[in-house]
C-alpha cells in the first residue's frame, strides 16, 4: 500500500515526539535572544512619526500623508541601496542577491498600485529603498530543523519548527517622495524568521532574507497606496501588458513553484536557487541604451 510521504516518514516513538517538545520549550525561551535590527540609518529624508526601532526583532513603523500620497500616480522606484556592516558575516555576492530579491519583490508590489516610469521623470515621485541589516540564517540549526521536521509525528502543513537561534532576518527603510521632494510615505521594517514560522530553514545565510524580501515588498506598497475612500484596503490596479517588472523575470513561474514546493517537502529546506531568489535583474531600457 502507498502511504503518502507524510506518513511514511513519521514516526510515532517517544523520542521523535520529545524533540518536538524540546524545541518548542527552547522556542519560548529564546526568543529573546535573537539578534536585533538597527536603529534609524539616517537614509530616509525624515523620520518624524516614526518611532526607533532598536531592540524589537519584528517590527514596523509607518507612516502616510494620505493627501500627499493620493495624488502620485507615476512612481520612478531608485535601486536599492545596501548600508550593511562591510565585516559582517554576509558576503558581497550574497548581500548583491537579497539586494536584487527586495529591488523584485517591490516592483511587483508598487505596480499594483502606481505606474512606473522607467526613468527618472519630472512629474513622477520616487521610492527609494536602503537595507540596514542581514541577519544570517544558521546552518548547522537549519540542518537541525530540517532533520526533526523529518522525524515530526504530527505534521503541521504550511507551519514550520524552527531551531532556536538559527533564524535570519532583513531589516530595511523605504520612503516614497512626491515629484518635488517631500516625503509623502515612509517604513522602517525589521523582521526575523519566528522560531514557530511559516518560512524554511536554508543552508543558505540569506535563506530568511530572501524569503523576507516579499513581506518587505508588500509592507512598501501598502503603506504608500492610500486605501480606498471606504476605509478598506488600496485598490490594485491591473498590470500593463509588457509588465513593467519584466526585467526582474516572471511573477509566477510555475517550474519554480513546484521545484521550491518538492524541495521543501522531501527536505525540509529551503534553496534559492530552485526558488529563483535573488537573481539579477535584466538591464532597465534606459540603461541598455546608455550601454549602445
Amino acid at each position: 500500500m502507498n502511504l503518502p510521504s507524510a506518513a511514511r516518514r513519521a514516526p510515532t516513538s517517544n523520542a521523535a515526539a520529545a524533540r518536538v517538545v524540546i524545541m518548542v520549550g527552547l522556542a519560548a525561551g529564546v526568543a529573546a535572544c535573537q539578534s536585533t535590527p538597527a536603529a534609524h540609518s539616517g537614509f530616509l529624508s525624515s523620520y518624524a512619526g516614526l518611532g526607533d526601532q532598536e531592540g524589537s526583532r519584528k517590527t514596523s513603523a509607518k507612516r502616510r500623508d494620505d493627501a500627499l500620497s493620493g495624488a502620485i500616480t507615476r512612481v520612478y522606484i531608485e535601486p536599492t541601496v545596501l548600508r550593511v556592516h562591510a565585516d559582517g558575516p554576509i558576503k558581497p555576492d550574497q548581500q548583491a542577491m537579497v539586494q536584487s530579491e527586495v529591488d523584485r519583490q517591490i516592483c511587483f508590489e508598487v505596480s499594483k498600485h502606481f505606474d512606473l516610469a522607467p526613468a527618472p521623470e519630472p512629474g513622477a515621485g520616487r521610492v527609494r529603498t536602503v537595507i540596514v541589516g542581514i541577519d544570517p540564517t544558521n546552518r548547522a540549526g537549519s540542518a537541525v530543523t530540517a532533520a526533526a521536521g523529518f522525524f515530526n509525528p504530527i505534521p503541521m502543513p504550511f507551519i514550520n519548527i524552527r531551531a532556536p537561534m538559527a533564524t535570519g532576518g532583513l531589516s530595511a527603510e523605504s520612503e516614497l517622495l512626491t515629484p518635488d521632494g517631500r516625503q509623502a510615505a515612509a517604513l522602517t521594517w525589521s523582521y526575523n524568521a519566528e522560531v514557530i514560522s511559516r518560512s524554511d530553514a536554508s543552508l543558505s545565510p540569506i535563506g530568511d532574507a530572501l524569503q523576507m524580501a516579499e513581506p518587505f515588498g508588500d509592507a512598501v506598497a501598502k503603506t504608500f497606496a492610500v486605501k480606498a475612500s471606504d476605509g478598506k484596503k488600496a485598490k490594485k490596479r491591473k498590470i500593463p501588458d509588457p509588465d513593467p517588472c519584466a526585467r526582474y523575470g516572471p511573477r509566477r513561474n510555475v517550474t519554480r513553484f513546484v521545484g521550491k514546493t518538492a524541495m521543501g517537502a522531501a527536505t525540509g529546506l529551503y534553496s534559492p536557487t530552485i526558488a529563483g531568489a535573488g537573481r539579477p535583474a535584466e538591464p532597465a531600457a534606459n540603461e541598455a541604451a546608455g550601454e549602445k
